[in-house]
């Protein structure tokens, strides 16, 4: 069985001190953001101290670790596309960075239609993972499930 929780990734045990982390709650996996959840700034992959961050995973037996999108990608939005292309872009990048780390899994916000109605917000999802979706990495996206609110697609299922 795998039981995890969301631990901390920041300073320059990035991935080692997540698996530390994760371990010293019993974990056998873990959840994690790449970097804060509601910006665009990242470290580098060489940055995230990988090779040390499995190490340690090895060491304690941990396996599976699935990464967090950050909140601020919206591809649901129909009014900015300015704001769908930072999503479809910086979730791009995310992929890249979750496939470095050596996780499949990246669950995903799918965010808010902004008033153009849910088929449209919908719609619009679908054409950002189009966009990022591809033969080029193993990463599986974890559509989350929302509360609702506002104009929030993916509260019904």
């Amino acid at each position: 069985m795998l039981l995890g929780s969301h631990v901390s990734m920041s300073g320059k045990k990035m991935l080692e001190g997540s698996a530390i982390e994760a371990h010293e709650y019993g974990e056998t996996t873990f959840m994690i953001y790449t970097g804060a959840p509601q910006n665009t700034r990242r470290k580098s992959i060489e940055d995230l101290n990988i090779t040390k961050g499995h190490e340690v995973m090895e060491k304690y037996g941990l396996s599976n670790i699935v990464v967090h999108a950050p909140y601020i990608i919206n591809i649901a939005n129909t009014t900015k596309p300015e704001t769908f292309n930072l999503g479809v872009d910086f979730l791009q990048q995310e992929i890249e960075r979750t496939q470095a780390i050596g996780a499949k899994d990246i669950v995903l916000h799918p965010g808010a239609h902004v008033g153009a109605g849910v088929d449209a917000g919908i719609n619009k999802i679908i054409e950002g993972l189009n966009e990022v979706l591809t033969n080029d990495n193993n990463v599986r996206i974890a559509l989350e499930t929302m509360a609702g609110k506002g104009t929030e697609i993916g509260s019904l299922v």
